[in-house]
């Protein structure tokens, strides 16, 4: 472990551990800068709230590089998706995809109206209430979410090759746990 308060004047009785490792990562160069001035239970959030978006740009960007050769943009597929996991109509309201894709209302319409475009979604008003419309995957979009998805797949595959099952497991368990503590504090239980 280093110790990430160890400073002959400190003070303080807990401290930031990392596991030592072969190399450093950009972000223990950060916690190291910041070390004389957050306590150690920032400098660990600190790092893993760092660590976290970092990765998860990294994710998206090199996904979103792929998918482009393939010509489909991301944020298509998981609309898609959203619509292909909403059995047995394919179906959602905007406001149910709003939700699900965590957007704004006029950014599902515009996004809706681009899939509409293209074939692969059509757009009805609810028979129930004329205010709501809903959103249905064609035939044509699900073939096109289908072939994309295990293209998809095979980037997340590789892109998280570098490290173990196990490690997987464990930092996908882990981030179960933090996912579900926020989603109860937010009040957010979307699935």
């Amino acid at each position: 472990m280093v110790d990430m308060c160890e400073h002959e004047d400190s003070q303080r009785s807990h401290c930031y551990h990392r596991t030592v490792s072969p190399a450093l990562d950009s972000v223990d160069h950060l916690v190291e800068v910041l070390a004389d001035s957050h306590e150690p239970g920032q400098l660990r959030a600190k790092a893993l709230a760092y660590r976290l978006r970092r990765l998860a740009h990294w994710l998206e960007t090199e996904i979103k590089r792929e998918l482009a050769a393939l010509g489909i943009e991301l944020w298509e597929l998981e609309l898609l998706a959203c619509l292909i996991r909403s059995t047995p109509d394919r179906q959602l309201s905007a406001g149910q995809l709003a939700a699900e894709l965590q957007l704004t209302s006029g950014a599902v319409t515009n996004r809706v109206g681009r899939l509409e475009r293209l074939g692969w979604v059509t757009r009805d008003f609810a028979p129930t209430d004329r205010r709501s419309v809903l959103v249905t995957l064609t035939e044509a979009g699900a073939q096109r979410a289908y072939d994309v998805f295990a293209a998809k797949t095979g980037i997340e595959s590789a892109l998280l090759s570098g490290i173990t099952a196990a490690r997987q497991d464990r930092l996908n368990n882990d981030l179960r746990a933090l996912l579900l503590t926020m989603e109860t504090l937010k009040g957010d239980g979307s699935r």
